[in-house]
C-alpha cells in the first residue's frame, strides 16, 4: 500500500488508499494523534464543494480537537 506524508508545523497526515471496503477510500491517519477517518468519493466531493466560510470554521483552533471542551474534536 503506497502511503504519503503531508505535514506541516500544525500537523502530520498519512494518506493512503484502502481498497477493503465497498469501494475505494481515502485512509486518513493523524501521526500525532493516532486518530484514523476514511472517505469515499461523496465525502471528498462535500469537501471540495465546501463554501470557504465552512472550510475557515473547520480550521478554527478555538473548536474541534484543539479544543479542551469534553466531546469535542
Amino acid at each position: 500500500m503506497d502511503q504519503w506524508i503531508i505535514a506541516s508545523e500544525f500537523a502530520e497526515v498519512a494518506v493512503s488508499l484502502d481498497t477493503g471496503a465497498n469501494g475505494p477510500r481515502l485512509r486518513l491517519e493523524d501521526l500525532r494523534g493516532g486518530r484514523v477517518r476514511y472517505l469515499d468519493a461523496l465525502e471528498l466531493e462535500s469537501v471540495v464543494w465546501l463554501p470557504d466560510e465552512r472550510v475557515r470554521e473547520l480550521l478554527d483552533p478555538s473548536a474541534g480537537r484543539w479544543s479542551d471542551r469534553p466531546g469535542d474534536g
